[in-house]
Order: structure tokens, then sequence, then C-alpha cells
């Protein structure tokens, strides 16, 4: 049991790799990776221009069943938490934010930019 729980570690850092090359492809510079506060984590945080962009990384193996469903109301809400913790600690002041997530099945890996905007 603990060999799968490091295999599955590894496979969520092959995707935040992953992750990390694209945006890096795109033109974004890669600041910061696993940012861990107390019930929260950012996978990933860069800047896109002057945008400073929180990334949350999502990989599902399993058939039937998108990365994208994996992001429900709680674990937005502890993304949320680490943001405001890490514009607090780094004093970002009025620079613009957004929140990314990148998910990567055997589809592909998919862009969703501003998954917070209304």
């Amino acid at each position: 049991m603990e060999r799968e729980g490091r295999n599955l570690v590894q496979v969520g850092r092959d995707a935040e790799d992953r992750a990390a090359t694209y945006l890096v492809e795109q033109g974004y510079t890669i600041v910061t990776r696993r940012y861990k506060v107390n019930r929260g984590e950012i996978d990933l945080i860069a800047l896109d221009g002057e945008t400073l962009v929180f990334v949350e990384v999502k990989h599902r193996r399993a058939p039937g069943y998108t990365p994208e469903e994996s992001i429900g109301a709680a674990k937005i809400q502890a993304i949320q938490r680490a943001i405001r913790q890490y514009v607090a600690e780094m004093e970002i002041g009025e620079r613009e934010v957004r929140l990314d997530l990148i998910a990567i099945d055997g589809e592909g890996l998919r862009h969703h930019r501003d998954i917070l905007a209304p």
C-alpha cells in the first residue's frame, strides 16, 4: 500500500511537471510550485504577463471520469484560502490574479482559464 501511495504521488508530480512545461511553452513564467498552507495547497503559481495565475492541476487515469469533475466547492474553498495567504505573505497588493485549471487525462491536456469568473 505504501508503494502505491508513493506511485500516486509520483503520478501527481509528473502531471504538475507536464502542466508547468505546457505553461512555459505558452509564455508563462513559473513562480512557485507546490505552495502549501494549513488545509490547502496550490500546485503551480505562474505569471501570465502581469497577471499572477494560481494553477490547480488535476490528473485522472480512470476511464469514465474527467479531471474537471474532481473540483468541488470544498476544494475551491481550500484553494482560495491558500491564494489569500500567498497574496498576504508576498504582499502582492493590487496585482490581478486568477485561478486556472489544467486537466490531464487520456484525452490530453486541457487548460481552463479563470475558472472562478462568472
